[in-house]
């Protein structure tokens, strides 16, 4: 440690002190001496002492007073007494100014180093923590080169894309995503910022479905680079196919159940007139007319095929209820929001289970939204509330707006409406899909505007 450390660290009250004693003892030292010689130059010593802690304009005072105690106490002739004070005075208070400027500078580069330091210990464990995150990372991340040459990689793209024993470093991105190969050839004149489901290729050459998120950005030797962050959606793409037929096979059913429900009546109705018709005489024996008959029989025993939508167990699991209204207010905030409706949400969730089937739930959501934001756009007062009732066995969400309300209920959940203006299926699909867990969708009157109830069983 040196001496404008100690200096610039030391405490200010014990260097006055010191500078003030010495003062004193070189006061004292210098009358006793008087007659013999001068020793005045050693005020010197209390100015250096007190450059670091005074003030400029206390220096300059400082040293008129050591300058003012030399030539009192010195034994020297008076007629050159001017130029000795103006020189005494300059030498004290050059001192004490060169010092103060060369502690505060050091001051200065010492805080500055500290915020230097400061910042590089920052980074440092900015590094460190960004390091931890991408190697401990399940995504794949890994940079570019403006060749299309990989040049940093984590664990897991190691893991992704090369196989055991050898490494990514220097392998074309064309051999493992083609896709960000052709984005890096003709991002050399832009910056891409986006993502992209694509085709990505093992070490063994076998595809699957990556989930890839990209940016190039300008390298400082030329040309640009390319970061990505790639996921294997392989699994979740089959899980999303696989709901998709469930859903499909689903709807397809209720369908067929719907149009068999119909059928049967026509049929009904047809084989009744059918078999006052047979009591004619005229008509016996007509080959035509038995024909007509062998096909009412026909469309009736196809009738008979009507499938189910009960309850089933595979059909419907446990689901927090949290999550569910957590999904449904995303939903309805941005209908909500796209329309210009106002939202008011008085649902709570109570930290309950119930027996439902996830999809199918939001699905009978998105319908009972659509239908309100369509009955809300020919009211001035458009308002949507939703809001939860909590029984010992079932909760109920009730969903109420402030349309038009509907004329005839009697009608709401029969198929192929004539007066609706879709396919007349949204609300028995939807009560269907209730039914097939447990659960049910009820219409409610209301003096003003539209509610429906959606039932729902705790587990």
């Amino acid at each position: 440690m040196d001496v404008l450390t100690v200096y610039s660290r030391a405490n200010p009250k014990v260097l006055l002190i010191m500078a003030v004693v010495l003062t004193c003892m070189i006061a004292a030292v210098d009358w006793y001496t008087r007659p013999f010689i001068s020793i005045g130059f050693l005020y010197l010593f209390p100015m250096m002492l007190i450059s670091g802690i005074f003030k400029r304009w206390q220096i300059v005072a400082a040293s008129i007073v050591c300058t003012f105690l030399q030539e009192f106490y010195s034994n020297l002739p008076l007629d050159t007494a001017i130029p000795r004070l103006v020189f005494s005075w300059i030498g004290f208070a050059g001192t004490g100014l060169f010092l103060f400027e060369l502690l505060r500078n050091r001051r200065i580069v010492l805080a500055h180093l500290d915020e230097v330091e400061s910042q590089v210990r920052q980074r440092r464990e900015v590094e460190e923590q960004l390091q931890m995150l991408v190697e401990s990372s399940p995504a794949a991340i890994l940079t570019v080169g403006s060749s299309g040459g990989i040049l940093l990689f984590n664990e897991a793209a190691q893991e992704l894309f090369a196989l055991e024993g050898e490494t990514l470093r220097g392998k074309s991105i064309g051999d493992c995503i083609p896709a960000l190969s052709k984005a890096l050839e003709s991002g050399q004149s832009r910056i891409y910022r986006t993502a992209v489901q694509c085709r990505g290729y093992r070490a063994n050459g076998k595809p699957f479905l990556a989930g890839t998120w990209f940016s190039t950005y300008p390298a400082q030797s030329g040309g640009n680079r390319l970061a990505a962050i790639v996921v294997d959606l392989s699994e979740e793409f089959i899980s999303r196919e696989d709901l998709s037929l469930d859903y499909l096979l689903k709807n397809a059913r209720i369908l067929m159940s719907a149009v068999s429900h119909e059928i049967r009546n026509l049929a009904g109705a047809a084989l009744v007139i059918h078999q006052n018709l047979s009591r004619v005489a005229a008509l016996k024996g007509n080959q035509d007319f038995e024909a007509l008959g062998t096909l009412i029989h026909g469309l009736e025993k196809l009738s008979a095929m009507e499938l189910t939508t009960g309850t089933s167990d595979e059909d419907r699991n446990t689901v927090e209820l949290a999550l569910v209204l957590d999904e449904l207010r995303v939903l309805t905030e941005m209908v909500c929001r796209d329309s210009d409706i106002e939202l008011e949400w008085t649902a709570t969730d109570q930290s309950r289970t119930v027996w439902a089937d996830h999809y199918g739930l939001i699905q009978v959501f998105l319908n009972l939204l659509k239908n309100s934001r369509r009955a809300l756009e020919s009211v001035p007062e458009r308002q949507i509330r939703i809001g939860t009732v909590h029984e010992e066995r079932s909760v109920i969400i009730r969903f109420e707006d402030s349309g038009p309300g509907i004329p005839d209920p009697q009608v709401l959940f029969r198929p192929f409406q004539r007066d609706a203006e879709a396919s007349g299926l949204g609300l028995y699909f939807s009560r269907a899909l209730m039914k097939s867990f447990g659960g049910d969708l009820l219409f409610e009157p209301t003096e003003h505007g539209c509610a429906f109830s959606v039932s729902l069983q705790a587990s």
